[in-house]
């Protein structure tokens, strides 16, 4: 991806219109597949001065595949009379120094940490192994199991890194699914019985947790299923998964 960054200078009697004109133009863009997201700022100090965000898939996907697609005439039509007033326009990349602030908190914290996850997993795996449906998959489970997920958990959630230190991180975690030829029933029993055990135990019950939470255990699973199957050759390495809230970050307490 490339991000493309336009700077503004309008003056203030223009501003109402030129947002509206970009209001209008980014009908074109939501439509343009080149285009990621979008996002014009405006400056509390010198509020002249704007600041227009646009991810691209690509420079090229831009430069050829915008401008010369189905959607540009329409977005050029509502902001050609700005163009005289741009002070800046380039192509940048992402560099690997990115990551969230402490604003909001991770799942991890959100949850309850540690203690929670590993009251979570002793309880769904007590469920697990009275299940008829899972719990042949579990015969002979390590007792310690429980808390070994527990710490996947916490990994995945934001919380410290143990099972990869620990643990040998996803290769570990993937060996253990190799060959368990996992069906969809009984993918799906492990989603319900852990959603089941989250209501037991008393993690957050609030709509933006349990939609990341369903996320994870969703998107999770179905590799699972899909990495058990006979003759799937997965990735052997890869970095333990970091899930986050998505679209809908927690709401303040206050």
């Amino acid at each position: 991806m490339i991000i493309e960054y336009l700077r503004y200078r309008i003056d203030g009697p223009a501003a109402a219109e030129f947002e509206a004109a970009y209001g209008r133009a980014a009908h074109a863009l939501a439509r343009a597949p080149q285009c990621v997201d979008y996002e014009l700022s405006r400056c509390v100090d010198e509020p002249e001065s704007y600041v227009l965000r646009i991810t691209w898939t690509s420079a090229a996907d831009h430069l050829r595949g915008f401008r010369e697609g189905e959607h540009f005439a329409e977005f050029f039509a509502e902001i050609e009379p700005y163009v005289a007033r741009i002070e800046e326009m380039r192509h940048y990349e992402r560099t690997p120094v990115r990551g969230a602030g402490g604003s909001v908190p991770t799942m991890y914290e959100w949850l309850g940490g540690t203690t929670a996850l590993e009251r979570l997993t002793t309880t769904f795996y007590g469920h697990v192994l009275a299940d008829d449906l899972i719990g042949p998959l579990f015969a002979g489970m390590d007792p310690g199991h429980p808390r070994y997920v527990a710490m996947w958990l916490a990994e995945v959630f934001g919380g410290p890194s143990r099972y990869t230190d620990e643990r040998g991180g996803y290769h570990h975690m993937l060996i253990h699914h190799l060959g368990k030829a996992i069906t969809e029933p009984q993918r799906r029993r492990w989603v319900s019985l852990l959603l089941d055990s989250a209501d037991e135990v008393g993690l957050p019950a609030d709509p933006e947790f349990r939609a990341a939470f369903v996320g994870y255990l969703e998107w999770g699973t179905r590799i699972a299923l899909t990495n058990s199957q006979p003759g799937a050759n997965p990735p052997q390495q890869a970095p333990v998964p970091h899930w986050g809230w998505g679209v809908a970050p927690p709401y303040p307490s206050s």
